[in-house]
């Protein structure tokens, strides 16, 4: 029977992972290695910090990769005003997707509207400029009730996608919250999974459950993975082939 895998090709695949470089002790070396591999590789974006969006724009430029900046992250507490700043200013730089953080709190005290504000705030700034949002719940810190929620208001806001985590909390992507996600929007609105896709087969599983990006750092061996995999599955063709021919 056929698979998710036998029915994916190589680029249909990269062109779902940003390669993250958020952590903060990365330095400018390994921000360029990062964005060479991401160029390399063929991915959708690099998801970047603010300081380093004209950096990896320059180092990107000319690639078919998207410079995707973090806005109110980790924690999501910035003021709206701060979040719509940092969004002018990534956009400014270079940046042509933003991954923002919901106000946690507010949600967690049903101030959903105050949290729809805030998305809508810096989804009116992206947009008039081209950009697409997408939208970090932080799940570990939500009941199924306020994952919910959050997606609506999400949607609500206008955001292109709901993305699980910032990579930074204590859980990141869980196949249950994912299927909850995908449930909880209209179907024009993309799923992201962060945090805990680290091997193609978490890749694959993700993306069965309807996610169309994930954050990964172990981009290139998941990457590699699928390559091997696919030449392996070619050459297995081929030598059956071979010996029906001979038979």
């Amino acid at each position: 029977m056929e698979t998710l895998f036998d029915r994916l090709a190589y680029r249909e695949i990269a062109k779902t992972i940003d390669h993250s470089l958020l952590r903060p002790e990365l330095d400018d070396a390994f921000i360029a290695a990062g964005c060479r591999l991401a160029a390399e590789y063929d991915v959708a974006a690099v998801c970047c910090r603010p300081c380093d969006v004209p950096r990896v724009a320059a180092l990107l430029a000319g690639a078919d990769v998207a410079v995707d900046a973090v806005v109110g992250f980790p924690h999501g507490s910035h003021r709206t005003e701060t979040k719509v700043f940092e969004a002018r200013q990534a956009l400014a730089d270079g940046a042509t997707e933003l991954d923002m953080v919901i106000n946690i709190g507010a949600l967690r005290s049903g101030r959903d509207e105050d949290v729809r504000a805030d998305i809508a705030a810096v989804v009116e700034v992206a947009h008039a400029a081209g950009a697409i949002v997408k939208v970090i719940l932080e799940n570990a810190y939500l009941t199924d009730d306020e994952k919910v929620r959050g997606c609506h208001a999400a949607e609500a806001a206008g955001a292109d996608f709901v993305k699980t985590s910032t990579g930074f909390a204590p859980s990141g992507a869980t196949h249950a919250d994912l299927i909850l996600m995908r449930r909880s929007v209209s179907p024009h609105v993309g799923i992201k999974a962060a945090g805990g896709i680290r091997s193609l087969d978490a890749l694959l599983a993700v993306l069965e459950l309807g996610v169309t990006r994930v954050g990964a750092t172990q981009t290139k061996a998941i990457l590699d993975d699928f390559r091997a995999r696919k030449a392996a599955a070619a050459a297995s063709l081929v030598a059956s082939d071979s010996g029906r021919a001979q038979v």
